[in-house]
């Protein structure tokens, strides 16, 4: 009597949206927390905000270091804001060193701002080719095996490069 259609229309539509907000892969959004201490490398390719410690290499597309965080590593990233402490080399497209923000180690970067107060020490060398943003997530795939087919060949493997095909 209410239309029913009225009401499946109303979730229809809803479900739609929630699709298609879905259907391209969406960005990763990872956080360590003030208590978290980890050691060892971190690879992503979404977004990583840091509040604790890490001891190790940082590989993600957007990087974000909190007030309080502290990196002790390298840190390779898209986009790099750093708000806290870093001691190592930094390879980023664009970054950002806000004004609580103690930087030591060099910086290779496309674009670099540095906010007044913000503490660096070491160099800082503007590059076009800072990083590849393929080479953000380690190529370490297995590669394929070329077997024979319909028993033609000679029956050894050979190696294939996928990004060949």
């Amino acid at each position: 009597m209410f239309g029913k259609s009225k009401d499946n229309a109303a979730d229809t539509s809803e479900i739609k949206y929630h699709t298609a907000g879905h259907s391209a892969a969406p960005e990763a959004i990872s956080s360590i927390s003030s208590g978290l201490s980890i050691v060892g490398k971190i690879f992503g390719q979404g977004k990583l905000t840091i509040f604790g410690h890490v001891e190790g290499e940082v590989h993600a597309s957007t990087v974000e270091i909190g007030d309080s965080a502290q990196v002790e590593g390298d840190i390779i990233a898209e986009e790099l804001t750093i708000a806290g402490r870093v001691k190592g080399t930094i390879h980023a497209n664009r970054v950002k060193l806000n004004s609580t923000a103690v930087v030591e180690g060099d910086i290779y970067h496309r674009s670099l701002a540095i906010e007044e107060n913000a503490q660096f020490e070491g160099m800082s060398r503007r590059q076009e080719d800072a990083i590849d943003t393929p080479s953000l997530v380690p190529a370490k795939r297995p590669r394929a095996q070329g077997i024979s087919v319909n028993g033609q060949g000679n029956g050894a493997a050979e190696d294939l490069n996928l990004s060949q095909v």
